[in-house]
């Protein structure tokens, strides 16, 4: 099959790291890209050799000649653009978070299956390769049938000196962060029956949570706690690792800092390495989210080929999302939540 041609919505602080995992998919290539901001687009085009530019959306979608969109846009224009895309039966990536609410990411889901196209959302987290390692090690049965787990992401590091917007809104971590915590989750130990959170605001400069605690009560039965605090300093920042830890019938894994994999059983102790790759176009210590970056949408393509279900599809991807809407309301109101009532 010749190469699926793709067109870029969207040329802000993260779309430069899918343009560069674009280039290196397989079966793929960006032909055109849209921004409103006329500089951005120049640079973003000028760098990556494109040569189909556009402020307006629309008119790139009445123009066509692509097989698929990818829109890594700002939330607020996510429900607009994915309808668009389904309007011109156009196959879509979405970026996270989803939808500005949960409400919206059903009406997305919804136009995209009447339209009879895949919607994927670039929830790329579960992607990275230590995370992938840990799936594989639960897959294997190695430490019988998990029970309880902790998803973490703690860290220090000053995230709003590359995204200022990101100390404006009134959601913060639960919304930015939180949401590929909660995905790891998910994607780990299996969906979620009920949720309580806790939030805190340590920051000053910001408006919005930069510390969560968060407990599920999965359908299997086990227990989950996702933590995320950009408000924590420790000796050796782990900036940008999600440490994980699972207790199982039969052993325990570990994923600790400095991509250590622990598997633990009755066969004793062993230790893996499962850094991720240094791509070519990467730096440390993004590196391991860069990757992941390529690993999805060389997934995305994959699944195209295929005619399958993209791993993180918008039908998928509604349940994660119904997992931060939930977590802000027991914040709110101190209570457990029911997650099947928001997914109705």
């Amino acid at each position: 099959m010749s190469d699926f041609k793709g067109a870029l919505i969207g040329c802000g602080f993260f779309a430069v790291n899918q343009m560069q995992g674009w280039n290196d998919v397989k079966g793929a290539g960006i032909v055109a890209i849209c921004d409103r901001d006329p500089e951005r687009l120049k640079i973003v085009g000028d760098q990556f050799g494109v040569e189909r530019r556009y402020t307006d959306a629309g008119q790139m979608f009445a123009d066509g000649g692509f097989d698929f969109v990818d829109i890594a846009t700002t939330v607020s224009s996510h429900r607009a653009l994915v309808e668009m895309a389904a309007a011109h039966k156009v196959p879509a990536i979405c970026q996270k978070p989803f939808a500005p609410t949960l409400a919206d990411a059903k009406a997305m889901v919804a136009a995209c299956k009447a339209a009879g196209i895949p919607l994927m959302i670039h929830e790329n987290f579960r992607w990275q390769t230590p995370i992938q390692a840990v799936r594989k090690v639960l897959d294997t049965g190695a430490i019988g049938t998990p029970f309880w787990g902790r998803f973490s992401f703690r860290s220090g590091y000053d995230v709003f000196s590359g995204q200022p917007y990101l100390s404006e809104g009134k959601r913060f971590i639960i919304e930015d962060l939180g949401i590929h915590t909660l995905d790891i989750a998910r994607y780990i130990l299996g969906d979620v029956t009920s949720l309580t959170a806790r939030t805190r605001r340590v920051n000053p400069r910001i408006n919005g949570e930069d510390v969560a605690t968060i407990l599920l009560d999965h359908d299997n039965g086990a227990t989950s706690i996702v933590d995320v605090s950009y408000a924590t300093k420790q000796s050796i920042e782990p900036f940008p690792e999600t440490l994980i830890e699972i207790d199982g019938t039969e052993g325990s894994i570990r994923l600790s800092q400095g991509y250590e994999l622990q598997v633990t059983n009755t066969e004793g102790t062993v230790n893996t390495d499962v850094a991720p790759t240094l791509l070519s176009w990467a730096s440390r210590p993004w590196h391991n989210i860069q990757e992941s970056v390529f690993a999805i949408q060389q997934h995305w393509i994959d699944s195209l080929k295929a005619g399958s279900e993209s791993s993180t599809s918008g039908t998928d991807n509604l349940k994660t999302f119904a997992l931060v809407e939930a977590a802000y309301e027991s914040a709110d109101t101190k209570a457990t939540i029911d997650i099947g009532t928001l997914l109705k």
